[in-house]
């Protein structure tokens, strides 16, 4: 089983598209990850101070709700793209890149497949890289599809290059 990391964004489906290309007729766990609120409230300090008054599980809720819509969007996705796939939503653990490498463990997934928005300089360093980080952590092979937008461009840029 292979597992395929799906938030929604077109690189999540540029992701689906290829991966299935290579994967084709395999099974795949499309997976959506979510954050709780609580989490968020953790990990933003001036956040913290008005979370009182949020009705935390209504969110959650909401949260939960949107994160099943794009699994089955990304399932359907993979589906027509020839690859049998079920959906799986999960809670984000300590971070994203955590969570799918925890994932693809109690999977024992074959392989994890993933988008990367192709983020370069200060932008990485600031938001960093999930699929660095998934990367440089996992213990079984990660194919990484470049953002559509990326991919065009470095394409154009090759294709000057070897005119010049």
């Amino acid at each position: 089983m292979v597992l395929i990391c799906y938030d929604g964004s077109p690189d999540a489906k540029a992701a689906i598209a290829h991966g299935a290309r290579l994967l084709k007729g395999e099974q795949a766990m499309v997976l959506t990850i979510w954050q709780p609120f609580l989490n968020i409230v953790a990990h933003t300090p001036t956040f913290g101070l008005g979370a009182a008054a949020v009705d935390s599980e209504k969110i959650d809720e909401e949260s939960l709700r949107a994160a099943q819509e794009r699994t089955e969007e990304g399932v359907r996705l993979a589906k027509e793209a020839g690859v049998q796939a079920l959906a799986r939503v999960v809670p984000q653990a300590i971070t994203t890149a955590d969570t799918i490498l925890a994932e693809a463990e109690a999977l024992d997934a074959s392989a994890i497949v993933m988008g990367s928005r192709g983020l370069t300089g200060v932008k990485s360093l600031l938001l960093g890289s999930v699929s660095h980080a998934v990367m440089q952590h996992a213990d079984r092979p990660v194919i990484v599809v470049p953002s559509p937008e990326v991919a065009t461009r470095r394409a154009r840029e090759l294709r000057a290059e070897e005119r010049a």
